[in-house]
């Protein structure tokens, strides 16, 4: 099979992702292999090619938003981040499976779905109907799965005024969610195609202010820089949550305009089992609008060049069959 692999990390313009073959992998006992379909591309994915995050195994290939079938019995599924946790420490006792400190990850931990093949544990894959195009579910897995725990971590009232920081995959679908129940969204981009879609799909503003404090906010650029003026945008008694898992270095932090009358700074990390299950019954039952930049496999590249330079106007996905 065909499958790219992260060789040297580095910036996109040093060519970190390379296109191998090799074996199509064995599934361990309880995994299924799975023959992928389409692969979402995410800025986690962007992190680990260029080094922000560090790979933990030489040679990965990344891609965790995978949809594809069961091989053997046909079935539509998704593979996302969440690869396995131990079912036994304390966190996962208290459904915060998120927090497992054995817990692996799909594109990290092990091989993904910038692949023709991939095998996951039959456990932590979600079941996908037949009937919509791969290219439209693979979003979902990841950009749908993160921005609804962000939504629930930011507290977001009923009614209330949100403010997204960056407006790619992620943010473009939570957007979505939070309108659908009530929210005034206020989008912060400086990507002139992104303001346009965040206005198409509903966002009241679209700019690099909110015109109005905010209840809530969630940060999907991984820009430090942008923590104080979140915060300072914030209403009394709102709450930001940080939801990339890796962020340039916040700057300090004055007490009085950024965190006093309890304001608070929240960060998310990773999800559930059952987010992702709460999310895709949503997504399904009451489908958001996706914005696809399509892919050819073997372009992945230049899919991931194109998010570095903030080209990727709503979600990238790899159309791989």
């Amino acid at each position: 099979m065909k499958a790219w692999v992260v060789g040297e990390p580095g910036p996109m313009a040093s060519g970190p992702l390379a296109l191998v073959e090799r074996d199509v992998p064995e599934p361990g006992p309880d995994e299924v292999l799975v023959r992928v379909e389409a692969c979402g591309v995410c800025r986690t994915d962007l992190h680990l090619a260029e080094g922000d995050l560090q790979p933990r195994r030489p040679l990965t290939t990344p891609g965790h938003q995978a949809v594809g079938r069961v091989v053997g019995t046909g079935q539509r599924v998704g593979v996302a981040w969440l690869r396995s946790t131990c079912g036994k420490c304390r966190y996962c006792a208290r459904g915060m499976e998120n927090l497992c400190p054995h817990s692996s990850y799909t594109g990290w931990d092990a091989d993904g779905g910038f692949a023709e093949y991939l095998t996951a544990p039959a456990d932590y894959v979600y079941a996908l109907p037949d009937d919509v195009p791969a290219e439209r579910l693979a979003p979902l897995l990841c950009a749908g799965i993160i921005g609804y725990r962000a939504l629930a971590r930011c507290d977001l009232p009923a009614g209330g005024r949100l403010g997204i920081y960056g407006f790619g995959a992620s943010a473009h679908l939570t957007a979505q969610a939070a309108i659908a129940q009530g929210a005034t969204v206020h989008a912060v981009t400086r990507s002139a195609a992104s303001r346009a879609l965040a206005l198409e799909l509903g966002a009241a503003s679209a700019g690099d202010r909110p015109p109005e404090p905010l209840d809530s906010a969630i940060l999907f650029a991984p820009v430090g820089d942008l923590v104080p003026p979140a915060l300072e945008a914030l209403d009394r008694g709102g709450t930001l949550a940080i939801a990339g898992i890796h962020l340039t270095d916040v700057p300090v932090l004055n007490y009085d305009r950024h965190l006093f009358q309890e304001r608070t700074l929240r960060s998310v990390t990773a999800n559930t089992r059952a987010d992702g299950r709460a999310y895709l019954e949503l997504a399904l039952a009451h489908p958001p609008r996706v914005k696809i930049a399509p892919y050819a496999f073997d372009t992945a590249a230049q899919a991931l060049t194109d998010l570095a330079n903030d080209q990727v106007n709503g979600a990238a996905v790899l159309v791989i069959r």
